[in-house]
């Protein structure tokens, strides 16, 4: 577990360091008229530009929820709304696929075998599910969860359908907010918080039923 731990500092000092080093200049590049005049600026291409910003954030400092805004701007709260989502989906699958590539020789390495073995039972289980659907939509933790879901080699469907819980509300609500031109009200926040656990809580009877978990788990 003390394994665990330190991995995930050493990711978070990975994260933070570019913000804290570049925080001015990234705030006043990614304001809400900037992103929109950088995305309107490639013309018909304004949506893979968001979407690859979107994935660009997991290596970058980039406002993940600024882009979304821009794209509800552009294109309205349902188009951009499923383009933010698309982009938020995206970046977790890459950091996701990236890490659990790694195999589980170098995993071990890298967390231990105690570690590794704790971070297996941890994102198998009920807790994993919730850690990524809700750390959707906290600062640093989406990057974060998603790498070591994927060093812990979280199952591929609970992963996914967890992600999209989180991912789909916080675009949506994002994509929304840029579309009626409001500036991240407490409404805003509200949402983005709540509505992943309560997706969760829907889908995860769904698709991961108490008598198959187990069974499913393992499939994966």
């Amino acid at each position: 577990m003390k394994r665990l731990a330190l991995i995930f500092l050493i990711l978070a000092i990975l994260v933070l360091v570019p913000f804290l080093l570049l925080g001015d200049r990234i705030e006043t590049w990614m304001s809400m008229d900037n992103t929109v005049a950088t995305l309107r600026s490639t013309g018909a291409w304004a949506w893979a530009a968001g979407i690859g910003l979107l994935v660009v954030d997991l290596f970058l400092p980039i406002l993940g929820t600024v882009v979304m805004s821009a794209l509800g701007l552009i294109y309205g709260p349902i188009v951009g709304g499923a383009l933010a989502s698309i982009g938020s989906m995206a970046s977790g699958l890459l950091a996701y696929g990236l890490c659990r590539s790694l195999g589980r020789g170098i995993a071990e390495k890298i967390a231990g075998p105690k570690g590794l073995a704790e971070g297996e039972r941890l994102f198998a289980g009920e807790l994993g599910g919730w850690t990524i659907a809700l750390s959707r939509w906290m600062p640093l933790l989406p990057e974060i969860m998603t790498c070591m879901a994927g060093l812990s080699r979280m199952p591929l469907r609970r992963f996914v359908v967890a992600l999209g819980c989180g991912s789909v509300p916080l675009g949506f609500t994002f994509a929304a907010i840029g579309a009626a031109g409001v500036e991240r009200p407490l409404l805003t926040l509200i949402l983005s918080a709540c509505l992943p656990p309560l997706i969760w809580l829907v889908l995860r009877p769904v698709f991961f039923p108490k008598s198959s978990t187990h069974t499913n788990d393992k499939l994966n």
